[in-house]
């Protein structure tokens, strides 16, 4: 009887031990990173301003160069006229930039500017940063597109 008890204790400390071994494998595999935020519309880094970004034509279009809008209020909801708008971006796990210079090109009225020259070369995760002066103060904001 007393050999029994020795292979039972042997099996659940080998089966603990077994447990272990899983346990510490799995929290050493790298987590996936999370995923980006993909809101069109957001609040700039210091809230100066409360940005929106679209397509003009209301698609993405992957290898084409086109036209976005980016629509700028101040936080108390005034429309931003005036501003000045800096475009940059790239692809953050490719580490590279964007192929073109897209620029802001026109005010739209009501705080809209046209961006144009945006190209999206690939699928994947980019991003297109814009550096915003205007008179109430100087903010950025990020955006991520997926395709």
């Amino acid at each position: 009887m007393a050999s029994i008890w020795r292979y039972i204790l042997a099996g659940l400390g080998l089966a603990a031990l077994l447990v272990g071994i899983v346990a510490a494998v799995y929290l050493m595999l790298p987590q996936p990173a999370p995923a980006p935020d993909i809101s069109r519309s957001k609040s700039t880094a210091n809230g100066l301003f409360v940005a929106s970004f679209e397509p003009e034509r209301g698609v993405i279009r992957q290898g084409e160069l086109q036209s976005w809008l980016l629509t700028l209020k101040t936080a108390a909801g005034a429309p931003v006229e005036g501003a000045a708008i800096t475009v940059s971006g790239g692809m953050p796990q490719h580490d590279h930039g964007l192929p073109t210079s897209p620029q802001a090109t026109d005010y739209l009225g009501d705080g809209r500017y046209r961006i144009d020259g945006i190209k999206f070369t690939m699928s994947g995760w980019w991003q297109l940063r814009f550096a915003i002066s205007a008179a109430v103060g100087s903010d950025s904001v990020v955006f991520n597109i997926v395709l």
